[in-house]
């Protein structure tokens, strides 16, 4: 193959995991054309046999090495959560009692749910009680 189409495969790989959800396959098989069009480009590319084997080879070997670290280095799975409870949330809005609303913690806003007895007013300082997922149950400072 021309050295063109595998850079023009290479882009259309990493343009297409852009746009996906994040599963990072497409993004190794993209890189890896994209280093066999280089290759040929610089002369390196050898007969279409072994361009096609090194393509199937980089892709794997790229695949299974570095797509394990890049999804713990971007979607971390231990979340330290259990570290928030304590902390101070305040409300974006009042949430009556027993109410669900919304509230700022550590810059972020946050699904809040009002566990005391009476409205927790706009801008109150407040404790988080627990966290139950991505919601933080809210008591008055």
């Amino acid at each position: 193959m021309v050295w063109w189409l595998w850079l023009l495969v290479g882009f259309v790989l990493t343009g297409l995991e852009l746009m996906a959800a994040g599963g990072f396959y497409l993004l190794f098989f993209g890189l890896s054309a994209l280093l066999i069009g280089v290759l040929e480009l610089a002369g390196f590319g050898g007969p279409v046999w072994l361009q096609w084997l090194l393509f199937a080879v980089l892709s794997i070997l790229t695949l299974m090495l570095f797509r394990n670290p890049l999804l713990r280095t971007l979607h971390p799975t231990d979340l330290p959560v259990d570290k928030i409870v304590g902390e101070i949330a305040m409300p974006v809005a009042d949430i009556p009692a027993g109410e669900v609303g919304r509230a700022e913690l550590r810059g972020a806003s946050w699904t809040a749910r009002n566990i005391y007895g009476t409205t927790l007013l706009k801008g109150q300082r407040c404790r988080v009680a627990r966290v139950d997922g991505l919601m933080i149950f809210l008591l008055p400072e």
